[in-house]
């Protein structure tokens, strides 16, 4: 499922990337990871995140070195040469730029325990797509965030000191106003060691609810088998996410749902877990925090292309309500986040169509009703969710989808 180098423990700590599409944060992932992040075919074509990407790395300090600089992804310090020691595995979610991808963003970004947000020193802060990406992720709850400053090498001391201060006004009335903001450059490794220390300062391993029932929402899956194997060795599909609660063993049955739709009813599926990776290797079980990938028995092409994203994997019989219809209580912004120029947000309309995203689901609805602080939708596409979850709303603005509020289910 993986050929990373297997890390000293699980991951258990979430890192997202966020910022305007081009500003290098697959590059800044690779270079403290050592892994591109982009696995789609079109991405490697491209050189642009479209998918979710996702790495794993191990953080160790240095006994010998002085901070900030005391940081490393090495089991040997790059500076002195010591031994270092081991303090905390973490996964890396890469998340799209680009504002046609936003909505993908979102299912990312739903993850996150912490953000590095990475800005293009050559360019004035923010640019658009940095306002959607701040926005979105401060009204999902990231709180714990650090600004980085990439492309310093092809950048003037002038030009990096105005950025500085260009991302300090802007953050200022925000959660994230004490967010550290950190100079590097990607490209040539350069900073990655105070990254490193920042992440362990500023975004710190959240407490997991590890007695209650396993639950997963799945952001991508997948067919591992190669074209040509022969059906004896076929090995089941395989899911992926991030585990938001519980614990999950090899041998457990697992509930997915909504499931398969057949005669527009739900199908929730059980399964069997066959194996879970998480880290790089081979585990037993995995809890809480990180990336993890579970082998199953289902038939890999119901997991192909990432055909279960968005469904909600769990120990059977205890995960959310599958619906259909959705009353919201939510709030709109003032105006439209990623545009370049300033363009208010009108009130919701019955009858308009609208994307709700919920975790990893991502699904489109009609206003039945609403008021100025209350709607309802009738869902194309079913999801799973709670009371008091809460959701990203957006809209059709020309060519593309535009975060224009959030809310709760009630």
């Amino acid at each position: 499922m993986s050929t990373i180098k297997p890390l000293p423990a699980q991951p258990e700590v979430n890192i997202g990337t966020l910022g305007h599409v081009d500003n290098g944060k697959s590059t800044i992932v690779q270079a403290i990871t050592g892994l591109w992040p982009a696995r789609h075919s079109e991405e490697l074509k491209r050189g642009i995140t479209i998918k979710i990407g996702y790495a794993d790395t191990a953080i160790y300090k240095c006994p010998s070195c002085e901070e900030p600089h005391n940081y490393t992804t090495q089991e040997k310090c790059p500076r002195c040469g010591s031994k270092t020691e081991f303090v905390r595995a973490i996964s890396f979610i890469d998340c799209p730029g680009h504002h046609s991808l936003m909505i993908t963003m979102l299912s990312g970004a739903a993850f996150f325990d912490g953000a590095i947000f990475v800005a293009d020193v050559r360019h004035k802060f923010p640019q658009p797509q940095d306002r959607e990406h701040l926005q979105a992720a401060l009204i999902l709850g990231v709180k714990n965030m650090i600004f980085a400053q990439n492309k310093i090498d092809v950048s003037t001391r002038e030009r990096a000191i105005e950025n500085y201060e260009e991302i300090k006004s802007y953050i200022k009335n925000t959660p994230v106003k004490d967010a550290p903001i950190i100079p590097i450059s990607g490209q040539h490794s350069v900073g990655v060691d105070v990254l490193l220390w920042a992440m362990e300062r500023f975004i710190p391993t959240p407490p997991r609810e590890l007695d209650k029932p396993f639950r997963m929402p799945i952001l991508r899956s997948f067919d591992i088998n190669p074209p040509g194997t022969p059906a004896q060795k076929l090995r089941g599909g395989v899911i992926g996410g991030s585990i938001i609660r519980g614990m999950v063993r090899a041998g457990d049955e697992v509930e997915i749902a909504p499931g398969l739709i057949i005669d527009r009813k739900c199908e929730p599926i059980i399964t069997e877990v066959v194996n879970i990776r998480a880290g790089g290797r081979n585990v037993e079980e995995a809890k809480s925090g990180g990336l993890t990938g579970i082998e199953t028995k289902l038939d890999p092409s119901l997991t192909k292309s990432d055909a279960m994203a968005g469904n909600m994997a769990g120990k059977p019989g205890t995960l959310p309500l599958i619906r259909t219809h959705l009353e919201i209580e939510y709030k709109l912004f003032e105006k439209v986040v990623g545009l370049s120029e300033d363009v208010a947000v009108v009130p919701i309309r019955e009858g308009e169509n609208l994307v709700i995203n919920i975790y990893s689901a991502v699904t489109s609805g009609v206003v039945k009703k609403r008021t100025s602080e209350k709607m309802e939708l009738e869902l194309r596409r079913p999801i799973v969710a709670d009371d008091s979850d809460k959701i990203a709303i957006s809209r059709i603005m020309g060519s593309a989808w535009r975060l224009i509020g959030y809310g709760k289910i009630v």
